[in-house]
């Protein structure tokens, strides 16, 4: 399965990437999502959070985290006093990976190549918002930001530097809280904790 890198154009818009995003055939996940799913949010925002890929309604509409997890991902910035408009929503990857069982699509976790080929889209995106603190959501998003396995449990909540040049804290992706049987209030609390210390350290706290 041949994978190229992408070149994203260089200039530092938001809309002039989301647009050359929308032809990138650098991995072959293009064939089988609906759209490339840009990030979106706040120009220069001081925050950027990155999640895995986008999901079902993700991919359908067209916009990051707008699924159970998005909306999960809502209430723990609103829990912290930040404004969802506030920060730069993003994937490391771009576009849906998923397998069918009956007639849903379920998702498929990201292969290495297909992090590194979308690496380019996630680090424009830095170059042009700028920000002082990277939220990586999950251990997809943590691979992509720091540039190799990162075990989520152990460095959740820490300030780490990330070879991008930026601030990081890793905490888990809100999909892993709504898996969950039991245990859900403390996860989703311990969760608010390292969203609320992203923001303090980006400088967004109310």
């Amino acid at each position: 399965m041949s994978v190229t890198t992408a070149e994203p154009p260089a200039t530092k818009s938001l809309s002039k990437l989301r647009t050359a995003a929308a032809g990138c055939r650098a991995c072959p996940l293009w064939r089988s999502g609906t759209q490339t799913v840009f990030g979106e949010g706040r120009e220069h925002a001081p925050l950027l959070v990155v999640g895995e890929q986008p999901g079902d309604r993700e991919d359908v509409e067209g916009h990051p985290f707008v699924g159970p997890a998005g909306k999960l991902l809502d209430q723990a910035l609103e829990a912290t006093g930040v404004p969802r408009k506030d920060v730069y929503i993003t994937n490391a990857v771009k576009h849906f990976k998923w397998q069918p069982r009956g007639k849903r699509r379920l998702h498929k976790t990201p292969a290495q190549r297909e992090i590194e080929a979308c690496l380019p889209w996630l680090e424009a995106e830095l170059a042009a918002v700028q920000p002082r603190v990277i939220l990586c959501l999950g251990a997809t998003a943590a691979r992509a930001v720091m540039g190799g396995k990162i075990r989520v449990t152990e460095s959740r909540g820490q300030p780490l530097q990330s070879p991008l040049g930026k601030e990081v804290i890793i905490t888990i992706h809100p999909a892993y809280i709504l898996r969950l049987r039991t245990g859900m209030e403390e996860a989703f609390a311990l969760f608010v904790s390292d969203v609320g210390e992203a923001a303090k350290r980006a400088g967004l706290e109310p």
